[in-house]
């Protein structure tokens, strides 16, 4: 009988699977080649089947190896969860929170938030997830997150923050050579900043706004912090968050008639209301955000 595979061969498993070399497996997990290449070679014989062919791109996973990712991922979320619920203590603030949010708000709403929690609960230790994925917080992918799109899951505890409104803004020195837009139609004339990719948000905007549809961007990107550091830069006018552009006195509110809804949410899986650590983590992220959305009304240029 073959013997039950140790949970670490699948951690190097999905080691290889990110890397596509046993070489930088290894370099990303401390270990040597050698014992990455026994840790591969131990689960093949587990599983019974071969887990990747060489290639001169690298190492290529199987079908084999494509059906087991989802099972080895869960297994890793879930060993974080047990460390991370490990971690805390019943009666104190302390351990590893694990958040997930947006490019966006993970870049540049959180840090200041999460620098008052961290001064006031000097033993949190606090994990960022900022991507515009969203993580399974049944599966423990994370502990806490800010979503974008209403929860579903009963199982979710959630609270809803109201809505971050998004404007058109541009660099000041972008108006200053090309002048400002006066219409929607009349934004087909402007150099637009917008996304590589249509996602379920955009494919909204679109329908709310069909005058978008076709319209050719000068500068794409499905990175929304790159996006934001192009409207700097001054190549073309974006969207972005109202609150987050009132911070910076060089962008210019446009057409200012049109604001869409960010409608936004603090969530987290039931079961985690009584850790100490993420109650408050939880209640730090709905303030910080409250306060996000009703204040920095000062510095907007006309």
């Amino acid at each position: 009988m073959t013997p039950e595979p140790s949970w670490d061969f699948y951690r190097t498993f999905l080691a290889v699977l990110q890397h596509g070399s046993l070489s930088a497996a290894a370099r990303d997990l401390g270990l040597t080649q050698p014992t990455v290449g026994r840790h591969i070679d131990a689960l093949e014989d587990a599983v019974g089947a071969e887990l990747f062919t060489r290639s001169q791109q690298g190492l290529i996973p199987t079908d084999a190896a494509l059906a087991l990712r989802p099972y080895a991922e869960t297994l890793a979320s879930t060993t974080a969860a047990l460390l991370r619920t490990a971690s805390g203590s019943r009666d104190k603030v302390s351990g590893t929170v694990r958040i997930s949010a947006s490019e966006v708000i993970g870049a540049e709403v959180l840090p200041p938030i999460l620098a008052g929690l961290q001064a006031s609960c000097p033993e949190l230790i606090v994990e960022l997830s900022a991507s515009d994925a969203v993580e399974d917080l049944l599966q423990r992918e994370a502990d806490i997150a800010v979503r974008m799109v209403k929860p579903a899951q009963e199982a979710l505890l959630s609270r809803h923050i109201g809505v971050i409104p998004l404007g058109f803004f541009a660099h000041h020195t972008y108006i200053e050579r090309h002048g400002k837009p006066e219409s929607l139609e009349d934004l087909r004339r402007h150099k637009l900043i917008g996304f590589d990719r249509q996602t379920a948000y955009i494919r909204m905007m679109l329908k709310r706004y069909p005058v978008f549809d076709g319209v050719p961007f000068v500068f794409r990107s499905d990175h929304s912090i790159a996006q934001h550091n192009a409207l700097r830069a001054g190549i073309g006018i974006s969207f972005l968050q109202i609150p987050l552009a009132r911070r910076e006195r060089d962008l210019v509110r446009l057409l200012p008639e049109i604001e869409l809804p960010l409608d936004t949410w603090v969530v987290m899986h039931e079961n985690l209301k009584t850790s100490p650590r993420c109650r408050v983590t939880f209640d730090a992220l709905v303030t910080g955000l409250l306060n996000y959305i009703k204040g920095n009304t000062a510095g907007e240029r006309a």
